[in-house]
């Protein structure tokens, strides 16, 4: 698609467009990364906040990469500080009405899940969840994330390899 001169981010039309093709598909790349909606909510929020601060600096074209790299580097910020604060935090269980053989299998499965999803390398984990949660493509997958198919296939490969290696049953 080619956009003349005179089509601008700071147009609130042309921004609305960006927004409504986009910010569905933003919020699901970093909730994956973040494994919570609100901080992804808000890392997307922050991104389209950005892109209109400086909507006088990126053209049409390159605001869905511009906002992708945003909301990217506030995961990282975020990571970042969370790292230190995690050391410190005491999880609490919740009580449900299931039985405490059912809880304490449940319990199990989800840790060694949650342990084999966090030993994937980032992009690893990434692609596999956009893949197999949000149904994403890879040729899709591959333009989130400026690489090519192949590489996005290599990706998926290791990360279920590494996945049936660390959990039986699969």
């Amino acid at each position: 698609m080619k956009t003349e001169n005179k089509d601008n981010v700071c147009e609130e039309q042309v921004f609305g467009a960006i927004f409504k093709a986009n910010s569905k598909t933003v919020f699901n790349y970093i909730y994956y990364k973040f494994g919570n909606e609100e901080k992804a909510y808000d890392a997307v929020q922050e991104a389209f906040m950005k892109l209109w601060e400086n909507c006088g600096k990126v053209s049409p074209v390159k605001a869905k990469s511009y906002v992708y790299t945003v909301a990217n580097n506030l995961y990282l910020n975020v990571i970042k500080a969370e790292k230190i604060r995690l050391k410190y935090a005491d999880r609490s269980l919740k009580a449900t009405n299931e039985s405490p053989e059912f809880l304490m299998e449940e319990s199990e499965f989800k840790e060694k899940l949650d342990r084999a999803l966090n030993s994937l390398p980032d992009n690893q984990r990434t692609t596999f969840l956009l893949n197999r949660i949000d149904g994403k493509k890879y040729a899709e997958i591959a333009e989130m994330e400026g690489l090519s198919v192949k590489a996005i296939e290599k990706r998926m490969h290791l990360a279920l390899k590494s996945l049936r290696e660390k959990i039986d049953g699969i």
